[in-house]
């Protein structure tokens, strides 16, 4: 069986490194360069959309901001899972928040703005502070503004309107104003629905953000909230006939989530189950897509995962540490980019902290901000 990703990063190739030992072929489709590639070795193997959909069994997509057209032809072949809709709904947070309308499921109050005129009803209408959203191709922090005090609106609307102003012509760019949402913390689920609706869920993850930025996931085992979340992805994924990993990022707002945004794919949260879990995300994507039955979510042991961040080497002396595990992605170098990640696991919680503190002895500070701030929470 082969399996065609759409997009050849990172997720694609921890997608085929995964669908190796069930003996399914996965090739990508760069889809800026209208190339067939293999995500490993990143040799070309061909070009053309249509080809690639002939030589296929599945499709899927490691992102979500994919030009229309492709999407288009991709759900026209009818092997396209989990489908344009739930790709759109990732990548357009106008579509995103009217699906979770429409499924039920709490997020923050919103308000779309296009014009000085919307913004400004936008206020009236959720109060401020607001967070203003790029409804498109927004990620890791861009496209995001901060509207504190009512003395702000002018330049915050200069900028917003420079932005919308320069956007692409190929798809209308817009504006998502939410209510601020002064949360306790981040969480997210990773979980994964069959093509026979079967659904297996992997527990929540605490998220920690540097600039915009995941920095560390942390994986528990057990969550008070667990069972919320749950639901809401069911009543998510059900909405869209979902088939593949879904992640769903939450506020923890005391007892309840609230719904920051939706990852129709496998996660950089979800990166730790490579170590941490009886089957990784990447495996259970891959078994969902292809039909296959969902493996276990089990937790094997305390894990967490670091982000690599613009940095293409580390001390070799990181190998030492008993539980660690670095995946790099083979990517060039350059500041702020995701490099690789680095997996870190031990038998019980406060074996896990006192190696997370050998990690960041080894680790350079000006590269990991923050991440004392973390040993803490562990």
């Amino acid at each position: 069986m082969r399996v065609l990703v759409l997009g050849s990063g990172q997720l694609a190739r921890m997608m085929a490194l995964d669908a190796m030992p069930l003996n399914i072929e996965v090739q990508a489709f760069d889809v800026r360069s209208d190339q067939i590639v293999d995500p490993l070795s990143q040799q070309v193997l061909g070009e053309g959309l249509s080809q690639a959909l002939r030589d296929a069994d599945v499709v899927t997509a490691e992102f979500e901001h994919i030009p229309a057209a492709v999407l288009e032809l991709c759900e026209q072949s009818g092997k396209f899972l989990p489908g344009q809709d739930a790709i759109q709904a990732g990548g357009d947070r106008r579509l995103e928040k009217a699906l979770l309308q429409q499924a039920g499921v709490a997020s923050a109050h919103f308000h779309l703005v296009q014009s000085k005129a919307d913004l400004e009803a936008a206020v009236a209408k959720l109060g401020l502070p607001l967070v203003l959203k790029s409804a498109l191709e927004g990620y890791d922090g861009k496209g995001q503004w901060r509207l504190k005090q009512m003395e702000q609106l002018d330049a915050v609307w200069a900028e917003v309107a420079q932005f919308l102003k320069q956007a692409s012509k190929k798809a209308k760019q817009g504006i998502v104003a939410e209510q601020f949402i002064p949360f306790d913390y981040e969480v997210s689920l990773v979980g994964a629905r069959g093509k026979d609706g079967s659904t297996v869920f992997y527990p929540l993850t605490e998220n920690h953000h540097v600039n915009g930025v995941l920095s560390v996931s942390l994986a528990r085992s057990e969550h008070p909230l667990q069972a919320q979340a749950e639901q809401m992805f069911q009543a998510i994924a059900d909405k869209l006939n979902y088939v593949g990993v879904l992640a769903i990022e939450f506020f923890v707002v005391g007892e309840q989530l609230l719904v920051n945004e939706l990852a129709p794919r496998v996660h950089n949260s979800g990166h730790w189950t490579q170590q941490g879990a009886d089957t990784s995300q990447f495996a259970n994507h891959i078994r969902a897509v292809c039909g296959l039955p969902l493996g276990a979510t089990t937790v094997l042991r305390p894990t967490l995962m670091v982000n690599i961040l613009g940095l293409d080497q580390l001390p070799d002396a990181l190998l030492a540490i008993a539980g660690l595990h670095v995946h790099w992605y083979g990517k060039t170098a350059r500041p702020g980019r995701k490099m690789g990640h680095i997996n870190l696991s031990a038998d019980t919680t406060e074996q896990l902290a006192k190696r997370f503190a050998q990690l960041m002895a080894l680790l350079p500070a000006e590269d990991f901000p923050e991440l004392e701030l973390l040993l803490t929470k562990i």
